[in-house]
């Protein structure tokens, strides 16, 4: 019987955390035990140094193109080690890719995994909107109190600073990247790897078991090329 593949996901929500491996060890014995207990082979992990309030998860996006590139399941140590993030939410329900969380090892893959990312998304709407009518609320009766609100320079103060729109403009460019090549996360991944060269990326992306669009192993030329169509400079 063929090993169905799997791409774990962990995640820890500071750098200190990242750095001390708190949390990792736990999650990542979670995933041996899920795996150990069926026909499941690990083709990558991936870990995440993140507040679970961001939705700009690199490791996830790499996490999630991965598993589509090579056929594979993504799995969770626990569900609640996603996010409380409506938008990311929902682009895990719509990512096309089989989910599986250690903690509920009975819900299989696929529609059932999918149902409950609809519901976490619900709730997480529903906790969004809560909090939004809570500060509303306090905001109206501060201002009922006498209390001025909003900054007194008014939109001049802000003028020319542009505040959140990098962010929000990188956030944008990557959402647009990974629609035009599922690959985009990958390389990102590889790269922060300090992997350098279109040589030295095509050994990574073959050792991933990523193959090309046409189904062939990578070689220096197709790295290269799969570089200019990501806008990166390409050396040898």
């Amino acid at each position: 019987m063929t090993a169905v593949k799997f791409v774990s996901y962990l995640r820890v929500s500071t750098d200190r955390q990242g750095r001390s491996g708190l949390g990792i060890e736990a999650q990542r014995a979670a995933v041996e035990r899920f795996l150990n207990g069926g026909n499941g082979t690990l083709v990558r992990e991936y870990v995440e140094t993140e507040s679970g309030k961001r939705s700009d998860r690199p490791k996830l996006k790499a996490a999630l193109a991965h598993a589509k590139a090579v056929g594979a399941t993504v799995v969770f140590a626990k569900l609640d080690r996603l996010t409380r993030n409506v938008d990311l939410l929902r682009a895990l329900v719509t990512s096309s890719v089989d989910l599986v969380f250690c903690d509920l090892p009975h819900v299989p893959p696929g529609a059932m995994g999918r149902f409950l990312l609809t519901q976490m998304a619900a709730v997480a709407e529903l906790e969004a909107g809560l909090v939004s009518e809570r500060t509303k609320a306090a905001l109206a009766a501060a201002k009922a109190r006498g209390v001025k609100l909003g900054n007194p320079n008014g939109a001049r103060a802000m003028r020319g600073k542009q505040v959140g729109n990098a962010a929000a403009v990188a956030r944008i460019k990557g959402a647009a990247d990974e629609r035009a090549s599922g690959l985009h996360a990958i390389v990102d991944d590889v790269l922060a790897g300090g992997v350098t060269g279109v040589r030295a990326l095509a050994t990574a992306l073959n050792e991933r078991g990523i193959l090309t669009p046409r189904g062939a192993k990578w070689h220096a030329t197709s790295a290269q090329r799969l570089m200019v169509r990501l806008g990166r400079a390409a050396t040898a």
